[in-house]
């Protein structure tokens, strides 16, 4: 029993060495292919009436009886045939270097080549900032619907926060759900200083700059106070533009009580001008059903075969490192 047994321990882990080492060769020749043949990109319209009329169709056979449900559906086929006007429907999840900009840059441009000013634009917004340059260009997309006068409307179910909320006050208009987040218009840079630890261990840092202000504050080198006001100041500036920018676009608000880096939820964000309403986007594209016809508009990249065995090598590479852990820890 115990040639057995050690018999099949010793033929799991070999079984599980060979699967791993057959995982990676995967992983590399499928990042080959992939750098070999780039990924293609597609531009996805997904007709969003279509899909609600589907499931309530659905529903009306099981409600109605045959005469019943035969009426509603001439009525439906007549209604939706009387939709001239559009919206298009955009998603927008922010991740901290805004890279989704990329994607939101090929959907207002595909938006633009066909709607027109009776049209709209609804943007699904959720993020809680991040790097300035990406989130200012991410509003200069937006901006473009309005330098052509396609009605944009921003709603925010979670958070538009910092960058996000300087997206959102593009909108000609902005609804928001009641606990949503929202505001936070203010600048922030942190960073750690490691000169005490490499001082401690007798480790020189040198740098070079030419201009007094090439770097201001450093991970590695002493800070100065110069370095560190200049710094202070450079924020200040970036706060003052951010500032300026929200102001712009919803000249309404109070800017210096709601421009102190605070947050708050969809209630308090409506007494304070922020957002114009309290609405989900759920219920904000149900009430434009019968007036509108709704697509979604959404731009990603195809992933070639090379990648999904990647991707798909990597999911059974770590299910078999946790099996093998097991066994460690059984043994």
């Amino acid at each position: 029993m115990e040639f057995i047994y050690e018999y099949g321990l010793f033929l799991a882990k070999t079984v599980t060495f060979v699967l791993a080492f057959a995982v990676i060769v995967l992983l590399i020749v499928g990042a080959a292919a992939s750098k070999a043949r780039p990924s293609k990109a597609q531009l996805i319209f997904s007709d969003l009436t279509e899909q609600y009329h589907q499931r309530v169709e659905q529903m009306q056979q099981k409600l109605l009886n045959k005469k019943q449900f035969k009426s509603w559906s001439k009525q439906q086929a007549n209604a939706e045939k009387l939709l001239t006007k559009r919206l298009y429907v955009v998603d927008f999840n922010g991740s901290m270097d805004a890279k989704e900009v990329d994607a939101l840059r090929e959907e207002v441009t595909a938006i633009l080549s066909v709607a027109t000013p009776e049209d709209e634009v609804l943007l699904r917004l959720e993020s809680g900032g991040g790097v300035v340059h990406g989130y200012g260009l991410a509003a200069s997309q937006l901006d473009r619907l309005r330098q052509q006068n396609i009605p944009l409307t921003v709603a925010v179910d979670k958070v538009a926060a910092s960058g996000g909320y300087m997206m959102a006050c593009i909108g000609h208009k902005l609804i928001a759900a009641p606990f949503a987040i929202i505001g936070s218009i203010g600048v922030i840079a942190q960073l750690p200083n490691f000169h005490k630890l490499l001082q401690k261990h007798d480790v020189d840092f040198e740098q070079f700059t030419a201009g007094e202000f090439k770097r201001t504050v450093t991970l590695f080198a002493k800070n100065t106070e110069s370095g560190r006001e200049k710094f202070q100041q450079e924020l200040e500036q970036t706060h003052q533009l951010f500032k300026r920018f929200v102001q712009d676009h919803r000249p309404e608000l109070e800017i210096d009580k709601v421009a102190t880096g605070e947050h708050w939820f969809g209630y308090q964000a409506l007494e304070l001008n922020l957002v114009d309403m309290l609405q989900t986007s759920d219920d904000y594209m149900l009430s434009h059903l019968s007036t509108r016809h709704i697509y979604q508009v959404k731009f990603q990249l195809k992933k070639g075969i090379a990648e999904k065995i990647g991707v798909g090598s990597a999911g059974i590479l770590s299910i078999w490192w946790q099996k093998i852990a097991q066994i460690s820890r059984l043994s």
